[in-house]
């Protein structure tokens, strides 16, 4: 897709023709254009589109091709997750081609309220990444400070997956600032080559100081997430040590428990088991010595000695048992 703006009264508006050509995913034969017609590299071109390429400048016969890193737009449905963008601007005598995967924002913000120059537009373009890459970081340092506080109250994973996610954004955040400080950097060697106006000069040395204030920002976020991620998984693993221990205790204690309230039940039923054993064999003593081959009283003369034997073997189990309940056994 293809946009085109102008310079108007000192600001970029949108117009059928202009010297600002804005390609947004372009598709075979826009490519094609660009590639024959305008004469840009195409190993270049393909940069424009890969997230993973290096900031870079290059001098071609007819123009300069700039490669540089800037934050593409944050969605919720990204979660905690901050992606980077390449975008490609290719900067002609007489027009300025830009060259982005999606249709970010270019020319809003005050930076652009005043233009005169292409050179100019293509350093208010890296100077608006510097103030998105700044607008991030406190978008993260918010994130973080919330995810902080819901972790203090829960220990659940995916406040932890996020806060790595946010970790990870800044390790990108970094690699992509500093990528483009080196570009800005050879920019600013390179200025006279260009073609930059004393005034642009200025300008570009006001972007390197602010290139460099937002890396350093962005360094020790990285750091203090760091450091906070590593105190944050210690104590996530130290109040799982002692969840552990605690449900270790309880376990033992309830397996302690049950062994008592068993072998408390065994006793029961063995001490049962022993009264009857006792009963049985107390009236069982009782005829066995009236059932010896020997001659015992009562045997041959009492007509109802089997019923007198039983009786004593009775009232012998009723002492027994009496002895037995006023024991308390």
């Amino acid at each position: 897709m293809l946009k085109t703006y102008c310079i108007r009264d000192s600001r970029i508006v949108e117009a059928p023709e202009g010297p600002i050509m804005v390609y947004v995913a372009p598709d075979e034969a826009e490519r094609r254009f660009l590639v024959e017609s305008c004469r840009i590299d195409e190993h270049t071109l393909a940069s424009a589109f890969d997230p993973d390429e290096l900031a870079r400048l290059e001098f071609e016969p007819d123009h300069v091709a700039l490669i540089f890193k800037r934050p593409r737009n944050y969605s919720g449905r990204d979660g905690a997750m901050f992606k980077v963008a390449s975008c490609g601007v290719f900067l002609f005598r007489d027009r300025l081609i830009i060259v982005q995967t999606e249709d970010l924002s270019l020319f809003e913000g005050k930076q652009f309220l005043r233009v005169a120059t292409l050179p100019e537009i293509l350093l208010k373009l890296i100077y608006r990444s510097i103030f998105h890459f700044l607008e991030h970081l406190r978008i993260i340092n918010s994130i973080s400070a919330e995810l902080e506080q819901k972790i203090n109250q829960a220990m659940e994973n995916r406040h932890l997956i996020n806060l790595f996610g946010l970790e990870k954004s800044l390790v990108y955040y970094v690699a992509s600032i500093n990528s483009n400080g080196t570009v800005i950097e050879k920019l600013k060697l390179n200025a006279g080559k260009i073609g930059f106006s004393a005034e642009e000069g200025e300008f570009l040395d006001d972007i390197i100081i602010e290139n460099s204030q937002c890396n350093k920002q962005a360094e020790i976020y990285s750091n203090i997430l760091a450091g906070l991620m590593d105190a944050r998984v210690s104590i996530v693993s130290n109040n799982l040590n002692v969840l552990i221990k605690t449900l270790n205790i309880i376990t033992i204690g309830l397996m302690d428990a049950r062994v008592s309230i068993v072998s408390n039940n065994l006793n029961v039923l063995i001490k049962t088991l022993n009264i009857i054993t006792i009963g049985i064999m107390v009236p069982t003593l009782v005829v066995s010595i009236f059932s010896m081959n020997v001659k015992l009283p009562i045997s041959e003369a009492h007509p109802m000695a089997f019923w007198v034997i039983m009786g004593i073997a009775g009232a012998a189990l009723a002492i027994f048992m009496y002895f037995w309940w006023r024991k308390k056994w």
